[in-house]
């Protein structure tokens, strides 16, 4: 017979009358458990476990089935065929089942009876082929209750499995939380046992544990502080631990204090919501993430039953998929569940996704996935936009919020900020198109509380709304790893749900706080523009392959989606690949998921990303395929051996960075007036190179660029060179792949060490290039080609790192000659300024920050721009552009850019403002290169499917409307930062025209007359505007 101990919050007899001093958690112990019994009768045998005379069936290696789970489940063995004996001491992300046979005593009638199960790896019970309960000890979850009131009629014998995964809550660390993973670890079971579960102690300790925190918490200021102090002492004067029957009498003592009420207009009201937040990947694999949801969320399942008014808010339509895919009878239960409104989708995108790195597009496709999904599951779409715990948010977010379906935001993650407090937790906020969103950070800035009493007096006191608004968010529930919410958290708020002396706690749901803050919305503060957490900005370069990969696949399945949209409208049998596309789409939105994307993860889901990458890759590229032999038909037959190249200015500087891959390559012949524009470089006595193309002149030597020279002057600043490298000390705090922090500035090294000397590669005419190689730090290299391209506005730098470092941080910088206080930076769909100085604390936090093509800085009448193609950290202070190339943090992945990589980035100097230089477009043709493609000398008409009046607006988008297969979506936005009108003209069969929101729903009074010049379309600043154009079939 076993006896399990918790804490208990009892006093000793000697210490009546007295108030405790110090930690009530050094207090003795008192058993809730008892009759306990070690009863696993057969637990099949084989080598042994932590308790001797106990031993077990263990079935690895991972994820292989018991016979009766995978017939119920239609699982196949996978990559075992053949059960396989193993020590229950398993190494990481291995699982062992366990088959448990159970036979409850008789004269446990009438008894609540539980299997407890402890061990260190997560683990999860499954009863009928069915899971039935997740089991995670540091979630606080380590029983299954088998029967809350043993029944004759009940079975007495039964047979479990417990599938047991070697990795913890979170992972499997060396040594501390975000190590890498310990590949030595081995996981035990310590503790398996059947046993009768007290209640009456149990409520009476949650009882004694509200009234000890109320005593400590409340104040000596506080009346009920002593109220709550003296019930304690009175419950600890009647209770004798050994006679069960004085327990009611001292649980009568607690409900007096929890039934005297709050009065009707003084106290904040919280808005309590069951909560499990579950990185989709981070330190575990993306696999282990779906046994995760399962295990949380059949526990929130189990909790619902016993507790019917629990709510439980859950995002990201990806983990709803994947339980779907793996777990169809648990699926059908949460189902029944959000039909209750007690599971409650919320969020509206696929995962919780990264808020500053993906593209305009790809946010667009985060909701349009995830909101499809709950729409088609559900049969609702989400309201609330619920992203707790991402590093920063767009100034883009709000907009694209509106489009789809959703004007309120939850996160918390500003909390976090290293140096400034944010003035707000309940506030609207606008984006740089001018939408709002009522937006609400939890004031107990978490979004894992525990439903203790410190938690809501945090609430309360911590909300800097006070006065304009008296109600509050707390999210409850162990999170990041899985977990959810427990009973306990239940059961010690139902104690404080209208107790005086405490805020009122009542259990709610998204939309019904979210309605109550609407309709005391009058008095709040508007913030404008980006949500910029002051903390972890390392992850804006950390694992350049993935962002890299991002940016790439970005680009292939945009261009897919055009040239599939062309081939089908063109006619004929092609068909668009709808269901491809989709898949394709939803593995790059995956891996824009917070701890992916930013490259705060361990080495296997590093590699796991980089698959999807490539799967997208070969996928993409067999589409763009097809979608051309369709579109272009017998010009793809090669008859001449050449490939012609378009001769216009506008694509020349693209498809000169394009290869032929057969034939031989034919350039076009210059125009006479632009013979002058060829490129020349020149070899000076000093071993510097010039290079000029009519537009640019540019001096080289191998420490950079001396001097940049457009039309309009020198751009580099005076004594300073461009295109330097330099190397800085990156030992962060904690976060070591997540932060980069201020001091390392302190540390800058200029790289000087040269390997290769400065020499010419391609002497003129079309290109010119030059090249040098350094070594950087102890063991890496870098070689460069410098590239200027004819009639080309920008030089190119083409850059190969073999990067060996620990603990650095390459970046390239470019002093130049302008002086300005604010630089500009590209968002999604637009772009915003930063200050370039330091004057306040907000001003300086922002030391790193994140761009995506492009950042300028920019006087009145000349400006230099930095255009990259696969890069986002960046910074501008004072005169000084840098970019952000590399860094080498050791956790969580140990190998983190330990890689050859190759990047090209490009400086652009430019007269009048960056707009009317065009540094937009220039970086969208750095990012989305012309294809050159075999072809036949057939003359083929010139041919634009789409023109647009207007240089301020962009056509990002072409595609296929998701429900209508006659139709197109075209996406455009406006990104000079101004009201324009612009006529959109197109080749294609246009038989109607509409305005769409972001999820393709036509919009109200959206129909748009189609008139000569083409349809007619009205942008204000930043606007993102979609139309639905139906084809003529």
């Amino acid at each position: 017979m076993a006896v399990v101990v918790t804490r208990s919050l009892l006093w000793r007899k000697e210490n009546r009358g007295k108030r405790p001093a110090g930690n009530s958690q050094s207090l003795p112990a008192i058993s809730f458990l008892s009759h306990t019994e070690s009863w696993l009768k057969h637990v099949w045998a084989d080598r042994w476990l932590c308790c001797t005379e106990h031993t077990a069936f263990v079935w690895c290696p991972r994820c292989s089935l018991p016979t009766e789970v995978q017939k119920a489940q239609g699982f196949s063995l996978g990559r075992s065929q053949q059960w396989v004996r193993c020590c229950v001491f398993s190494s990481r992300w291995e699982t062992c089942w366990f088959r448990v046979e159970l036979s409850i005593p008789p004269e446990w009638a009438g008894q609540e009876v539980h299997f407890v199960w402890e061990s260190d790896g997560e683990g999860m019970v499954w009863r009928d082929a069915q899971p039935v309960q997740g089991l995670t000890k540091e979630g606080e979850k380590t029983s299954y209750i088998l029967t809350s009131s043993l029944k004759e009629a009940e079975p007495h014998s039964l047979t479990l499995y417990v599938e047991l995964a070697c990795n913890g809550l979170f992972g499997a660390g060396k040594g501390s939380m975000i190590a890498p993973p310990d590949p030595d670890r081995r996981f035990t079971l310590s503790k398996a046992e059947l046993v009768v579960f007290n209640r009456d102690v149990y409520e009476l300790l949650v009882d004694l544990e509200i009234l000890l925190d109320m005593a400590q918490l409340l104040g000596e200021e506080n009346q009920r502080s002593f109220q709550a102090l003296y019930a304690a002492n009175q419950i600890v004067n009647v209770c004798d631990v050994k006679d069960p029957s004085t327990f009611p009498a001292a649980r009568e003592l607690a409900a007096v204090i929890f039934s005297q009420r709050n009065g009707e207009s003084h106290q904040h009201t919280i808005h309590a919501m069951g909560h499990c937040h579950i990185d989709s990947a981070w330190l575990w694999p993306y696999e282990e993430t779906i046994r995760k949801c399962a295990r949380s969320w059949v526990t929130v399942i189990r909790l619902m039953e016993h507790n019917p008014e629990l709510t439980f808010a859950c995002s990201q339509a990806q983990q709803f998929e994947w339980v779907r895919s793996w777990y169809p009878g648990l699926y059908a239960q949460i189902q029944d569940y959000v039909a209750k409104g007690q599971f409650i989708p919320v969020g509206g995108t696929w995962v919780e996704m990264d808020g500053n790195l993906p593209s305009g597009e790809s946010m667009v496709r985060q909701f349009l996935q995830g909101q499809r999904f709950f729409q088609e599951q559900f049969g609702q779409i989400c309201s609330e936009f619920w992203l707790p715990d991402t590093f920063g948010y767009s100034a883009q977010l709000p907009q694209l919020m509106c489009g789809c379906g959703i004007k309120r935001f939850l996160t918390q993650k500003l909390s976090w900020n290293l140096v400034n407090s944010f003035p707000h937790h309940t506030f609207f906020w606008e984006g740089i198109d001018g939408s709002q969103v009522l937006t609400h950070f939890p004031p107990g800035d978490s979004y894992g509380m525990h439903g203790r009493v410190e938690e809501m007096l945090k609430t309360v006191k911590n909300n800097k709304d006070k006065g304009r608004v008296n109600h509050s968010a707390v999210l409850f529930g162990f999170g990041d790893g899985g977990g959810g919410p427990t009973q306990n958290m239940l059961d010690r708020m139902k104690r404080m749900s209208d107790t005086d002396g405490l805020p009122r706690v009542q259990i709610s749901t998204p939309d019904r706080f979210f309605s109550v803050l609407e309709k005391e919305s009058s008095q709040l503060c508007t913030w404008v523009g980006e949500l910029f957490l002051e903390l972890h900005n390392g992850t804006y370069t950390t694992q350049a392959q993935i962002k890299k990969g991002n940016r790439e696949c970005e680009r292939i399945l945009h261009d897919v989606e055009v040239l599939c949209t062309l081939a089908v409208a063109q006619g004929g049998t092609f068909q668009y690949p709808a269901s491809q596309l989709q898949q394709l789409w939803r593995l790059l939105l995956l891996n824009q998921f917070h701890d992916v994307l930013p490259g705060s993860c361990i080495q296997l889901v590093v590699r796991d990303a980089l698959q999807y990458y490539a799967e997208i890759r070969r996928a993409g590229s067999r589409l763009q395929e097809e979608a051309v032999q369709s579109l272009c038909g017998e010009l793809l037959q090669l008859k001449s051996g050449r490939i012609e190249v378009p001769a216009s200015e506008a694509d020349w500087g693209e498809t000169r960075g394009s290869s032929s891959t057969a034939g031989n390559f034919t350039p076009p012949q210059l125009p006479k007036a632009r013979v002058c524009d060829i490129c020349v470089l020149f070899s000076q006595e000093d071993g510097s190179i010039t290079m000029e193309n009519g537009l640019i002149a540019v001096c080289l030597d191998a420490m950079g660029l001396s001097h940049l020279l457009p039309a309009s002057g020198e751009s580099v600043a005076d004594g300073c060179r461009a295109n330097q490298f330099a190397l800085f000390d990156d030992v962060p705090l904690y976060w070591d792949a997540w932060d980069v922090m201020d001091y390392h500035l302190e540390t800058r090294k200029p790289v000087t060490m040269l390997l290769k000397p400065l020499e010419i590669t391609l002497a003129g005419g079309l290109r010119g290039s030059a090249s040098f190689s350094l070594q950087v730090g102890e063991s890496s290299t870098l070689t460069q080609e410098i590239i200027l391209d004819a009639m080309c506005p920008y030089i190119r730098f083409k850059t190969q790192v073999d990067w060996k470092e620990s603990h650095k941080f390459l970046k390239v910088e470019f002093p130049v000659q302008v002086r300005s206080t604010n630089a500009t930076y590209e968002i999604q769909f637009g772009h915003l300024q930063r200050p370039t100085h330091w004057n306040t604390s907000w001003d300086w936090a922002r030391f790193e920050v994140w761009a995506h093509k492009w950042m300028d800085l920019s006087e009145h009448g000349f400006g230099v721009a930095v255009l990259n193609d696969c890069k986002y950290g960046a910074s501008a202070h004072r005169n000084v552009l840098s970019l952000s190339l590399l860094r080498a943090p050791k956790s969580p992945d140990a190998t983190a850019d330990i890689a050859h990589h190759q990047f090209t980035y490009a400086v652009m100097p430019h007269q009048g403002s960056f707009q009317d230089a065009g540094v937009i477009q220039c970086a969208y043709n750095l990012n989305f290169p012309l294809h050159a493609v075999p072809a036949s000398s057939m003359q083929c008409l010139a041919w634009s499917a789409f023109s647009l009046s207007s240089p301020a607006v962009v056509l990002e988008t072409v595609k296929q409307a998701e429900d209508r297969p006659e139709a197109v979506v075209v996406r455009l936005y406006e990104a000079h930062g101004s009201t324009v009108v612009t006529w959109l003209q197109t080749s294609l069969p246009i038989k109607e025209a509409m305005l769409c929101d972001l999820l393709e729903r036509p919009t109200a009074k959206g129909h748009l007359p189609l008139e000569q010049q083409g349809v007619r379309l009205s942008f204000k600043p930043f606007q993102v505007l979609s139309i639905l154009l139906v084809l003529r079939q």
